[in-house]
């Protein structure tokens, strides 16, 4: 006999309540993993760097931790941030972000000496270090914050090697995206 379960709509893995009707009624806490593309649920984008896409062909990403105080983990978390021309550097065996913009959560309650643009150190691994480190010694490639999101109650940033697009290449881009946008307005003005 199959047991019932309650699925709640795409969320990681969620216990569920289940009873199984016997001599004796008895309740289970079973945890019930869900498919794979159900997993992006709970995480959600805080800030993204829309310009980098176009501005950059990304090769390669990574998700690293950010070493944050609590202050701007609230700023964060409200969706305050900016990631418009930060980038990431390697030095002394370590990865920073450097010039990514977090304002003061409260005015009045935030250190006076606090910088909103300071180097924050990203949380990698060794290997993924000197990856890092290879591809900012190689001539062309920079490393670029894709974006902040939540991941299981914890905040991660998204970064990637990535080489600059020519101009051609961003006409190409924008055509393609028009070219995109024309055809879904046929299809939904077809319906």
């Amino acid at each position: 006999m199959p047991v019932p379960t309650a699925h709640s709509s795409c969320s990681s893995i969620s216990p569920s309540l289940v009873v199984r009707p016997e001599k004796t009624v008895r309740l289970e806490l079973l945890f019930v993993k869900h498919p794979p593309h159900c997993y992006h649920a709970h995480m959600s984008a805080l800030i993204d760097n829309r310009k980098a896409h176009f501005r950059f062909e990304i090769l390669e990403t990574y998700e690293a931790g950010i070493e944050l105080l609590g202050f701007e983990v609230k700023a964060l978390r409200k969706g305050q941030g900016s990631l418009d021309g930060s980038h990431v550097v390697v030095r002394g065996g370590e990865a920073f972000l450097i010039n990514m913009h977090i304002p003061p959560f409260q005015e009045k309650n935030t250190p006076k000496e606090y910088d909103s643009r300071r180097a924050r150190r990203l949380l990698l691994s060794k290997k993924e270090i000197a990856k890092l480190g290879h591809a900012e010694g190689t001539k062309g490639l920079t490393m670029v914050p894709l974006s902040v999101y939540n991941k299981a109650h914890v905040l991660k940033l998204s970064l990637g090697i990535a080489r600059g697009k020519s101009n051609v290449d961003k006409r190409e881009t924008i055509k393609k995206r028009d070219a995109e946008r024309e055809a879904h307005r046929a299809l939904k003005g077809g319906e």
